[in-house]
């Protein structure tokens, strides 16, 4: 068969190690048991065949038409399970029902978008491996206090742990990126709900991060805050320097003195 052309449009630069294709599918831990993967991107299958030798029921979804051609010739036993489509765009219930699991080198520019996605289908994504561009799997990966900790950081670390796994040069790449990249993994923990207003969280940390330079007191200030409620040391603080619980609890410190 002939190869797939990586596309710069689609961020596509195709796997060629296959030992770092191995290591990323054997990442795959099936947490509480799930067996259902939804693989994104797969290119030429590289790392497809890994997760097909680890048994895993398996779904590829890819935008690219020449890719979804190439896979229906490669795997004509996935047939069925090979869906040509924009995952940003698609109903993941429709295809995967139930609770499963997320793999795949992620398209650079497009990886935050996926993981919005991802937080969306939280009750039903239970686990997370995929290889980004290193700098935004540190940012996701990073604790309070660490100059890389952002938005995103908090937004999936209070639904999921997240471990940071090995990195990998741009030489193991066709066409080779420009940046190193970086496999993470993200294990849904037993967080159903925030213990706080989930909407002003999010708007919370938004506007925290939106202004990352600043104390809370003036990147919040457009949020009516009480004079007494100035006074809480919490508003000295710069929104990286809070965990993913200060944030809800700054989040319930603000509904209740709008209350008073």
């Amino acid at each position: 068969m002939e190869k797939v052309r990586p596309k710069k449009h689609l961020g596509q630069h195709f796997l060629t190690d296959l030992s770092i294709a191995e290591k990323i599918a054997a990442s795959v831990t099936g947490h509480q048991g799930v067996r259902k993967v939804l693989e994104i991107g797969p290119g030429m299958g590289v790392l497809t065949d890994f997760l097909i030798k680890g048994g895993w029921d398996l779904k590829l979804i890819d935008i690219d038409k020449e890719s979804i051609a190439y896979l229906h010739k490669k795997y004509p036993e996935l047939s069925e399970n090979i869906i040509e489509a924009d995952f940003l765009r698609y109903d993941l219930g429709k295809i995967m029902g139930g609770d499963y699991i997320i793999a795949g080198n992620f398209p650079y520019n497009i990886s935050s978008q996926i993981f919005f996605k991802v937080l969306e289908n939280r009750d039903q994504v239970l686990e997370v491996v995929c290889m980004l561009q290193k700098e935004v799997a540190k940012r996701i990966a990073s604790p309070k206090g660490n100059k890389d900790y952002g938005i995103l950081s908090v937004f999936l670390q209070a639904y999921f742990d997240i471990d940071y796994l090995f990195s990998v040069p741009p030489g193991v790449f066709s066409p080779p990126p420009k940046v190193d990249s970086g496999v993470i993994r993200l294990t849904r923990n037993g967080v159903a709900v925030l213990d706080c207003d989930e909407k002003l969280f999010f708007r919370v940390v938004k506007m925290g991060f939106g202004t990352r330079r600043k104390t809370l007191r003036n990147a919040l200030k457009s949020l009516n805050l009480s004079d007494e409620l100035k006074k809480d040391p919490v508003f000295d603080k710069r929104a990286e320097q809070l965990s993913v619980s200060e944030f809800i609890s700054l989040t319930n410190k603000l509904q209740a003195s709008w209350k008073q």
